[in-house]
């Protein structure tokens, strides 16, 4: 296997089609496709379905994780020992010829994206070594995308380390059923009873959200209220305050707690870990840094 095969690969699944990856690697399709064609004979299997969009096979996911870290390492290294002026005339074996910084991807939720997240990726923007790739996925299938090689680092809600990567605490958001002053007395004029909460309309980020179902299942387990789903955590929340429903909201994106508590025993702690492939990488170093120094700001997990 070669690097300039492997990154052919890696390019496909990522733009899913051979023109987009050409694209990329300044190369031609025909030229990615003869790449591409070498390491399955190489490898002994078929890496990639040639569809619209081009999907890896199970042999090409398993292998282009180990594909991904190897580029990862050797794009490092040519950067540390060359200038911009050197990016030129890249035949795609290289660092790709529009890169000067590592293309680092990092997969995180939403309510983290949008609550104290950004200034980590500030500070890794700043710092002049990489160019961040932030993915967004719920915080219960952020590992998959380790394991799958799509993302080099994740803020997750899984403890359990991926293999071939370190774990870290981070600390925990604490969401709180909350609704605006409006809404709770239109809709609880009594309190959140399970009759109440049962025709009271409920927020649902999507369809992978368990927050407010959780309660539900708790409270009043029957209960079969109108959704709305608004994926967008700022919307999220900003929906809330008009009325539309009410939500488990996290305490940093209410931080005047000008919405009202529901009730305080429902609140929910959603405890943070940092995964990140364990790789002898500067700047995957930095990126460790900067998400661990951002996550200073959030409450330690309460026994």
């Amino acid at each position: 296997m070669e690097l300039d095969q492997l990154r052919a690969l890696a390019a496909v699944v990522d733009h899913e089609t051979f023109d987009a990856a050409a694209s990329e690697l300044r190369l031609t399709p025909s030229a990615v496709s003869q790449r591409i064609k070498a390491l399955e004979r190489s490898v002994g299997s078929v890496l990639v379905r040639r569809l619209k969009p081009v999907r890896p096979t199970p042999a090409g996911e398993q292998l282009l994780r180990s594909a991904r870290q190897l580029l990862l390492l050797a794009d490092e290294a040519v950067l540390s020992l060359r200038g911009p002026e050197d990016a030129e005339g890249d035949d795609g074996g290289g660092v790709p010829p529009s890169a000067e910084r590592l293309r680092v991807p990092i997969v995180a939720n939403a309510d983290s994206i949008a609550t104290w997240l950004p200034a980590a990726y500030r500070e890794i923007a700043l710092g002049g070594r990489v160019a961040l790739e932030l993915l967004r996925d719920d915080e219960h299938a952020t590992a998959d995308l380790l394991r799958s090689g799509d993302a080099v680092g994740a803020i997750t809600a899984d403890p359990r380390p991926v293999q071939g990567c370190t774990l870290r605490p981070l600390g925990t958001m604490v969401y709180r059923a909350k609704a605006s002053r409006d809404f709770a007395a239109r809709w609880f004029p009594d309190g959140p009873t399970p009759e109440a909460l049962a025709v009271a309309p409920v927020m649902q980020y999507d369809r992978k959200d368990t927050h407010q179902l959780a309660v539900l299942a708790r409270v009043a387990p029957d209960a079969t209220p109108p959704q709305h789903f608004i994926p967008d955590s700022v919307q999220f929340v900003e929906s809330i305050h008009a009325g539309l429903g009410w939500g488990m909201v996290p305490d940093q994106q209410d931080p005047g707690n000008t919405l009202v508590e529901l009730d305080p025993g429902w609140s929910e702690d959603l405890r943070l870990f940092w995964q990140v492939w364990t790789l002898d990488s500067p700047g995957l170093a930095e990126v460790t840094t900067a998400v661990v120094r951002a996550a200073q700001t959030l409450p330690p997990h309460r026994n």
